[in-house]
């Protein structure tokens, strides 16, 4: 849609974000409008030349790593020389002294306590609400509505008795192993009683307590019959909920109808990855949402099985301490927000000279205003801090530059220096060469760290275009590089002191119907020293908690904490391959499985404008995809095409071969738009093509200009 812009200092903005800054994100702060509008023009024309010679110092980086591969071969590569080359032109840099973050008003919830972490698109309300919510999650239905309970029935919607017997014991299990009872098990428990302050669990006749009355916190409803029984392990608490009438309690005979576990403690609401925001418009949505999160007032009606429901935020969950007072447990998500990086620019306003504005600027201004209604109310942090994740930085300058943004919303917006914290998406090459580095600039305002996987391979492959042909994407997880990167993130936090004082995170598990594999393969997380870890929704969410009952995170970090540093030589290793000798069924495959994931994936965010969503691979297995995944989708094909591993026409026959399978996996959609047989017809099927053959010259390998790009021609 085309913008309508007012004039405001020496600012165009777009009407509508105007509109909602004057009329809904200021009302209710202590903000004077003319004020903001003031500041905000100085600083935007302030920052936005020194965002644009950092985006320079980037390409010009890249030119110069690009003529060094051209100029040495891969066949007799040095890796000294390698990384005396990096030293010189400013991409590798020496290491300063030790430190430990300053970081100060950290929230519990990312100091202290180990949980897994929800990502969600902000411009969907009802998945944000959601999202919210999942602090606090039914284990019966996680369970019974996965895989992880085995049964003929998993598909069924008809209730199958034998699956749900499976799933009681599966908890009364889990129950034994971290709460266990003096003598008995917690599925031979008759009744439950508070008596004289303690825990009382009854076998018939048989009185016996938990062994380790410390986990036992409180109780709701009556002491002699309580309705929940509030339980703590690893700082996590769960609610076992005593109902006998529920459909769900017919066969337990104390009664048990749910145990509620505390799942994702934090969630990072994203405006970037996972969005599809092109305009004025998009941001907006984004931005309202965020403010009624902030207010607490976000509110969301939908349609199921005929019949509305309406959505809101959860109120918090009362109870009576096992000392007889009355007490509180937070009910919702602590809430992070992830603004856009800094090479985006944005169309809601135009500068003085008519450039667009840096998109990341804007958020970070206009995300701090709504959190401005929370530092008044206190509901989300309780310490009065604005959380915002900070994606695809690169290297130490750009973090430099990061602190001076929120250092100048900050000013503006009458804060105490240094309330907005900062987390640092360690997912590009120069960054994870340079994380201490990195953490040094934002010491003062780091609360997370996280691998970021997907797009630190996304860069890996651009970083290194010339370098030779890539290895196969499956082979990626087990290269040197990865493993380095993945080490040295958990090494660098914990030597800069993060335990018990900020997040180390790991990566989304990315099937969100694979919970069984989800539950054998993602504790390697807390394993491996991360005190969060992402997953693609609340129920998973809700079963990867259990991991954190199993493993003291923070003890793993003190047992890590004096391991061998991580080798630059390995962090820098290269994942090409010499002399590929695969087939050209091989080949095909492989950019078949590319083609099918970019094309299911850039036809919802073209058509539909939908930034993140369960994309069917080419085995129709659901996989959770945003940016990041289509970036190394699009790169790797570019990669090959590059050193002659496959041909143009190749290539495009693939594409439309995919194009087919896509458009079948989507024929129940009804506002799905058919990319066959009129291809080039079809925007999205273009922009596949683009993302492809223009791969190479794309900033940094980032899809995000050729989507926002065609995204506005399809919105116009």
């Amino acid at each position: 849609m085309s913008e309508k812009y007012i004039k405001i200092e020496n600012l165009s903005v777009s009407e509508i974000l105007y509109k909602f800054v004057n009329e809904e994100l200021i009302p209710g702060t202590d903000i004077d409008q003319k004020n903001f509008w003031k500041g905000f023009d100085r600083t935007l024309h302030d920052l936005a030349p020194k965002n644009k010679e950092l985006l320079k110092v980037r390409e010009k980086i890249q030119m110069e790593i690009d003529k060094w591969h051209i100029e040495n071969s891969i066949l007799d590569f040095n890796q000294n020389e390698y990384e005396k080359f990096l030293k010189e032109i400013n991409y590798l840099k020496d290491e300063g002294p030790n430190f430990i973050i300053k970081t100060k008003n950290i929230d519990s919830e990312i100091a202290k306590i180990a949980a897994p972490q929800l990502v969600v698109p902000i411009m969907n309300a009802r998945y944000a609400l959601n999202a919210a919510n999942a602090r606090w999650m039914s284990l019966y239905d996680s369970l019974y509505g996965t895989d992880v309970i085995e049964s003929e029935e998993s598909a069924s919607e008809r209730y199958d008795p034998e699956r749900g017997s499976e799933v009681i014991k599966f908890t009364k299990k889990f129950l034994d192993k971290h709460f266990s009872l003096n003598n008995y098990s917690w599925s031979k428990v008759t009744d439950i009683k508070i008596i004289n302050n303690e825990l009382n669990i009854f076998i018939i006749n048989n009185k016996t307590t938990i062994k380790d009355d410390n986990k036992f916190i409180g109780f709701r409803g009556r002491a002699d019959k309580p309705s929940a029984i509030i339980l703590e392990n690893n700082n996590l608490h769960l609610e076992i909920i005593i109902n006998p009438d529920a459909f769900s309690a017919k066969g337990d005979p104390a009664g048990i109808s749910d145990i509620i576990v505390e799942s994702a403690v934090t969630t990072i609401c994203d405006h970037e990855d996972s969005v599809a925001g092109v305009d004025a418009e998009d941001k907006v949505l984004g931005y309202r949402n965020w403010l009624g999160l902030m207010r607490g007032n976000l509110k969301t009606e939908f349609e199921k099985g005929g019949k509305k429901f309406q959505r809101k935020l959860n109120p918090d969950r009362k109870f009576i301490r096992k000392d007889g007072k009355e007490s509180k447990l937070h009910g919702r998500s602590l809430l992070l927000n992830r603004n856009v990086g800094h090479l985006m620019t944005s169309s809601a306003i135009l500068l003085s000279d008519g450039s667009e504005i840096p998109e990341g600027i804007m958020d970070a201004f206009m995300t701090s205003l709504a959190s401005l209604h929370d530092i008044k109310s206190k509901s989300n942090s309780r310490m009065g801090s604005i959380y915002i994740v900070k994606p695809k930085m690169h290297g130490p300058d750009e973090a430099k530059f990061t602190d001076l943004i929120f250092s100048k919303v900050e000013e503006i917006l009458n804060l105490e220096k240094y309330t907005i914290k900062c987390g640092i998406m360690d997912e590009e090459r120069r960054t994870s060469a340079n994380l201490k580095e990195c953490i040094r600039e934002l010491q003062n305002r780091v609360f997370f760290i996280n691998t970021g996987f997907l797009d630190r391979t996304g860069d890996e492959m651009h970083t290194s275009m010339e370098a030779g042909p890539m290895i196969k994407k499956g082979d990626m997880k087990s290269s040197k590089w990865i493993q380095a990167y993945e080490n040295n993130n958990v090494n660098i936090g914990l030597e800069c002191g993060f335990s018990g004082k900020a997040q180390i995170g790991k990566g989304m598990w990315a099937m969100p119907d694979k919970m069984s594999d989800m539950m054998k393969q993602k504790i390697s997380h807390l394993e491996a020293g991360a005190n969060c870890a992402w997953v693609p929704s609340p129920t998973a969410a809700a079963l990867h908690s259990l991991h954190y009952h199993e493993i003291d995170v923070f003890k793993k970090q003190s047992d890590l904490k004096d391991r061998e540093k991580t080798k630059i030589s390995d962090l820098l290793s290269l994942p090409v391959i010499n002399k590929p000798n695969w087939s050209i069924e091989e080949i095909n495959k492989e950019i078949s499985n590319s083609a099918q994931t970019i094309l299911g994936y850039v036809v919802r965010w073209i058509d539909q404008g939908i930034g993140c969503s369960k994309v069917p691979d080419i085995n129709n297995i659901g996989l959770m995809e945003d940016r990041a995944t289509l970036r190394i989708s699009s790169q790797h094909i570019a990669n090959w095409l590059h050193h002659g591993l496959c041909s143009k026409k190749q290539v495009l026959e693939i594409l439309k071969k995919m194009a087919k399978v896509v458009d079948e996996q989507n024929k129940n959609d009804a506002n799905y738009e058919k990319m066959s047989p009129k291809y080039y017809n079809s925007i999205a099927f273009k922009t596949a093509c683009d993302l492809i053959f223009q791969g190479r010259y794309q900033p940094s390998g980032y899809t995000e200009p050729l989507l926002h790009l065609n995204r506005s021609i399809k919105k116009s």
